[in-house]
């Protein structure tokens, strides 16, 4: 369960960090998250990847590499990220970054769960040589 206040507001700082491959962001109650690419893409607020039923959504695997090519406001209360593997779809609400933030550890963890139950094997994205 996240421990995000009733509303986390707007964050005070969103930074797009390529080189390591994370999208760093503060909010006034000091709280700072670094969420990788790969996080936020699978964890993507859209419809096409959460569902319309509430549950887990849909499983998306070999996104290790994927990268973020823009980070656009939408208006006072969300940001929508474009990735280069053409989805660019989904809200990303200041109270859902918040959320990805405080619940990194145990999403991330559910997340590896379900791969490995597929049977899938990750291959971390490691810098071009």
């Amino acid at each position: 369960m996240t421990d995000k206040p009733a509303s986390a507001g707007a964050p005070t700082e969103i930074r797009l960090r390529r080189k390591t491959r994370v999208l760093e962001v503060g909010f006034a109650d000091g709280r700072r998250f670094e969420l990788p690419f790969e996080y936020l893409r699978v964890f993507s607020p859209s419809a096409e990847i959460r569902g319309h039923t509430g549950g887990e959504g849909k499983l998306e695997i070999m996104k290790e590499q994927v990268q973020v090519l823009t980070v656009e406001p939408i208006g006072n209360y969300a940001v929508q990220i474009s990735f280069d593997d053409g989805h660019n779809t989904g809200l990303y609400s200041w109270d859902y970054l918040y959320e990805l933030g405080a619940d990194f550890d145990r999403k991330w963890a559910r997340y590896l769960e379900r791969c490995a139950k597929l049977g899938y094997e990750r291959k971390p994205w490691s810098p071009p040589a």
